[in-house]
């Protein structure tokens, strides 16, 4: 099975929103059925994002999330990283790029359009860039 990068905006659908389009995503990496990948920089941008005001979760909701994500994502070494051969508009994305690269043949679903516009060269370098939440089970 391919190894998954999540990008910042599925791990909100799964952690902040409870969107039901991601329930099975999130029961997948929770029973450990597929291999969730995260990073320190991953992790460092997922942190940023869910201390913003817009989502109004406080410490303890953040720290939370946080513990969650940690207990089930399998931690890997970002410090040094191939650059993939493609550079996202958005420098904050680039890192679930490399990780991807890193990781090929690997899945990195996303819905942010600058991660998406890449899939199609992505895919030269077995990497499936999707918005498709069970892109997983493929």
């Amino acid at each position: 099975m391919k190894p998954v990068v999540l990008d910042t905006n599925i791990l909100l659908d799964i952690f902040v929103f409870n969107d039901e389009r991601a329930a099975n995503l999130k029961r997948a990496i929770v029973n450990g059925g597929i291999s969730a990948i995260a990073s320190q920089k991953t992790l460092l941008e997922f942190a940023d994002v869910i201390s913003r005001p817009l989502f109004q979760l406080d410490s303890g909701a953040q720290a939370s999330i946080l513990t969650q994500w940690q207990s089930i994502a399998q931690l890997h070494d970002d410090s040094h990283l191939a650059p993939a051969p493609w550079k996202c508009q958005d420098p904050d994305d680039q890192i679930f790029l490399d990780l991807a690269y890193q990781l090929r043949p690997s899945i990195l679903i996303s819905k942010d359009n600058a991660v998406l516009k890449i899939a199609g060269r992505s895919a030269q370098e077995d990497i499936l860039i999707t918005s498709d939440y069970n892109a997983f089970s493929l």
